[in-house]
């Protein structure tokens, strides 16, 4: 895996912060973490300690933020994130076999990201979908009432994108 952490990302997230009232900067950390994420793609300790500094903030209070909100991470994701809802609704309509078979077909551990960085699969707490029973996220797209048989159709495109983009044709698979 490879880390773009280039310049010109840092001086997006520098302008980001300067544009900020000094008297604001302190309250604006969740946006601003927000907006390094979107900048970077998750948070790294490099990213951590630049917001740090340049917000005054110390570093363990804002890892105290990253580490509260789910939402925030410090490992890089894939370009297709895959959240399998484990809310009481998904749970009891079989999201934990739908999680099992899910992380045996991309051969990646719950939380894990594949070294090429295609995929990610994460357990969350509620999609907000309960009527539509288990449900998958992926990326922002809603899947629902999944069972283990529609995986592979769920996961075809992007495995399709990902074989395009590494061949420069399209793929029939």
């Amino acid at each position: 895996m490879t880390q773009d952490l280039s310049r010109e990302k840092f001086e997006s997230l520098a302008q980001l912060i300067t544009n900020i009232h000094d008297h604001e900067k302190t309250s604006s950390l969740i946006k601003v973490l927000y907006e390094a994420q979107e900048i970077f793609g998750y948070l790294p300790k490099e990213v951590v300690f630049f917001i740090g500094e340049k917000l005054n903030v110390p570093t363990a209070h804002i890892y105290g933020v990253i580490t509260f909100y789910s939402f925030f991470t410090t490992k890089p994701k894939g370009k297709c994130q895959i959240k399998v809802c484990m809310g009481t609704a998904c749970f009891v309509c079989g999201a934990e076999k739908l999680a099992h078979d899910l992380t045996a077909e991309l051969n990646l551990n719950m939380g894990e990201t594949s070294t090429d960085l295609s995929f990610s699969i994460d357990a969350v707490r509620c999609v907000g979908a309960c009527g539509l029973a288990p449900a998958v996220l992926v990326n922002e797209q809603v899947h629902a009432r999944v069972t283990p048989k529609d995986i592979k159709k769920i996961l075809k495109p992007y495995r399709k994108a990902k074989k395009s983009k590494a061949t420069g044709r399209e793929s029939s698979t």
